[in-house]
């Protein structure tokens, strides 16, 4: 192993170094300094400015990040590209206050701020506006997700409560995946990722317009083997997704969009006492049309799975999970469809009102819940952005939703922007938030069979078992989050840095849980206690020159809870993130990104102690403590062709090399999880 990593590190190197000397090279060209000098002395401020992003997810409509009413980060396709990551969750560690938790080679779990668990269900995501958040059963695929890599033109994750726009499962924030348009990816891009762990990433997109008429069709095929046994497929995914545009005017277009994910091996997801061995299937169909600042949506998801749900291997042979007739495999078919309309208005030269409605039904059908189950939401919201003067802006919204299963809620948001000087700006927040009680945690019907070794010689039995019901509870509230935050950001050097800080205050209560009741069965309820989890996040971006920049930010956060069993919160109390990105003229490019995560404490489910103390079980109770670790990620690419294209797009071709977890540091994220190792990637993405 520590030859095989001296030859990863001596290669990385040795790339690394060739990018330095070519730079070196380029750098003593006369022709080229003179241009440089040139480019520096009459346009350097235009050459290194550093752009403040515009975002829409914070007010569901464009605006500047300084500007918006949440704590929001944007994530580049470059960030993606030169991150060399084969999933987006490894990209988001770079973003301060988020949580990222993998499990297997599968299964990830994303949160933000001290909220994150396995079967996380707290994070709504989107892509394009439309969620991808299962509503049925309160979680994110985020192996499975319905684009390629290549597609995507930026993500924007808002940390904090977000319900006040976007109604239920908007607890810790929002993540929106902006998918680029078929003017932006016009001609064939294909892309074709392979290493170490028997991993592929592969993608195909072709793009173009005709007229007022844009489409965009993509295939995708993705696999990995498992962390824990390299011989054994942890994933495996096929994709397949169409979009078009028309321009119906110059103010006015319609979007359809469809797609399909076949995933026929899923290592995950891993909970307190079960790891599944799943095959979801994902479709969709999506509809939208803007007129201005009028914009209506509708889309349909469907959601299949045969999952087999196995005891962890600690308790196997203990424990068995089965359906209500013993069968241990059982089919999953859920939909969702869903309306969004919304408007906005100037009402005066100081107010800028936005108002609207969503419609939404799920269903569920499975013989692991007690019927075929159903849900039907409604939510109407109302958001003024106030101009009160020059220097402050007072934004509030307030959102009510109606379910058909629980009591109709109130989410209001309350934001003080303050802007005194010229970019720099300072903002005081306060909102609140839901997640209601999935049609699984209401309606879930089915049995745990425990079988006890006895240890005592033939004829007598060797063992002794019962089995208890599993049930859901129709009679839960939601989940409620209250949040407090107060931050700056600013701008320096001409724009060339950007500083951010902020301080947070959750309150969360009425968390979900499954509890052993007093007959012995198990059943979903609301903790009685709860958490506050305070902290704070600080980062810096930097822009040094046209072919070098950077990034650096930390994280903290504490939590006192009376929440109890594995309801409990955990999380590392302190993280750090920090990265270099060099991307020269003659095509060399290369980042390192670094990450430390302090050790942390989650809670382990009561089957594990209560088994440990029996004789002759053979159980070994997991320790609730993840140490500290470190993270490396290192990536190097060469453009060796890149030309215009008479539609007026550039063709390029580029061949990478990336190393995830380069120092090798294994780890594992939960206790409950896989240890995680080093990945050596080859990459060649053409476009053309």
């Amino acid at each position: 192993m520590h030859s095989e990593f001296k030859g990863v590190w001596h290669t990385m190197v040795a790339v690394l170094l060739t990018m330095s000397v070519s730079h070196v090279a380029s750098a003593q060209s006369p022709s080229l300094r003179i241009e440089e000098s040139l480019a520096f002395s009459a346009n350097n401020d235009l050459e290194l400015l550093k752009e403040e992003e515009t975002v829409s997810i914070a007010s569901r409509y464009e605006q500047p990040i300084s500007q918006a009413p949440s704590n929001v980060y944007v994530v580049t396709d470059e960030d993606i590209r030169q991150s060399g990551a084969t999933d987006l969750p490894t990209v988001l560690r770079r973003i301060p206050g988020l949580e990222v938790m993998q499990m297997t080679g599968a299964d990830f779990n994303v949160s933000a701020r001290g909220d994150n668990q396995p079967f996380a269900n707290k994070m709504l995501v989107m892509v394009d506006g439309r969620s991808i958040y299962l509503d049925v059963q309160g979680n994110v695929f985020w192996k499975s997700l319905p684009i390629t890599l290549p597609e995507i033109k930026r993500i924007e994750v808002l940390k904090g409560p977000a319900s006040a726009m976007y109604g239920f499962n908007a607890f810790d924030g929002v993540i929106n995946i902006i998918t680029k348009s078929p003017e932006e990816m016009k001609g064939t891009t294909l892309q074709f990722g392979g290493g170490e762990q028997g991993t592929i990433s592969s993608a195909a997109v072709h793009a173009g317009t005709v007229g007022k008429f844009g489409y965009r069709l993509s295939i995708g095929r993705d696999q990995t083997q498992q962390w824990r046994d390299g011989d054994a497929l942890a994933f495996r995914a096929h994709k397949f997704n169409v979009q078009t545009d028309y321009a119906l005017s110059s103010t006015s277009k319609l979007q359809l969009s469809g797609g399909l994910v076949e995933t026929n091996r899923y290592d995950g997801q891993v909970g307190e006492v079960t790891s599944n061995s799943i095959r979801p299937s994902f479709g969709y169909a999506n509809a939208v049309y803007e007129h201005g600042a009028f914009l209506v949506r509708a889309w349909w998801s469907g959601y299949t799975d045969h999952a087999t749900i196995s005891p962890l291997p600690q308790l196997a042979g203990l424990l068995s999970v089965t359906d209500r007739n013993g069968v241990s495999t059982n089919p999953f078919s859920g939909n969702t469809y869903n309306v969004d309309v919304q408007h906005a208005l100037n009402v005066s030269a100081a107010n800028h009102l936005l108002y609207g409605a969503n419609y939404r039904h799920n269903s569920l059908s499975s013989p692991a819940i007690d019927q075929f189950s159903k849900e039907t939401r409604l939510g109407l919201f109302l958001q003024d952005e106030w101009h009160a003067a020059s220097t402050i802006t007072i934004v509030g919204g307030i959102r009510y939703d109606l379910h058909s299963q629980i009591n109709g809620t109130w989410s209001p948001r309350l934001t003080v922007l303050y802007q005194p000087v010229e970019g720099h700006t300072f903002h005081l927040s306060g909102s609140a938030a839901y997640r209601p009680p999935t049609l699984f945690e209401s309606h879930q019907d089915q049995r745990v069979t425990t079988n006890i070794p006895t240890g005592l010689p033939f004829p007598l039995p060797s063992s002794v078992s019962s089995t208890v019901p599993v049930t859901g509870s129709t009679g839960l509230a939601p989940e409620r989050i209250i949040s407090y935050e107060a931050g700056y950001q600013g701008w320096y050097w001409k724009h060339r840095v950007r500083v951010r800080a902020d301080i947070f205050y959750n309150h969360m209560s009425d968390l979900i849980g499954s509890r052993v009741t007093s007959s012995g069965a198990s059943a979903f309820v609301n903790d009685p206690g709860s958490a506050d989890i305070y902290g704070g996040e600080a980062g810096i971006e930097v822009l040094a020159n046209r072919w070098l920049s950077g990034f650096a930010n930390y994280a903290y956060e504490e939590i006192g809870q009376s929440f109890t069993g594995t309801v409990r919160r955990g999380a590392p109390r302190s993280k750090v993130s920090a990265g270099v990105r060099t991307e020269w003229d003659n095509g060399l490019s290369g980042e390192l990104s670094y990450y430390y995560v302090g050790a942390s404490t989650y809670p382990i489910a009561q089957s594990f102690t209560q088994l440990g103390t029996i004789p002759g079980a053979g159980i070994t109770v997991p320790g609730s403590l993840v140490g500290s670790y470190n993270l490396l990620n290192l990536r190097a690419g060469y453009r060796f062709w890149q030309q215009k294209a008479a539609a007026g797009y550039m063709r390029d071709a580029e061949v990478a090399l990336s190393v995830f977890n380069a120092l090798n540091d294994e780890h594992k994220e939960h206790p409950l999880g896989d240890l995680i190792g080093r990945r050596v990637m080859g990459w060649l993405t053409l476009r053309f």
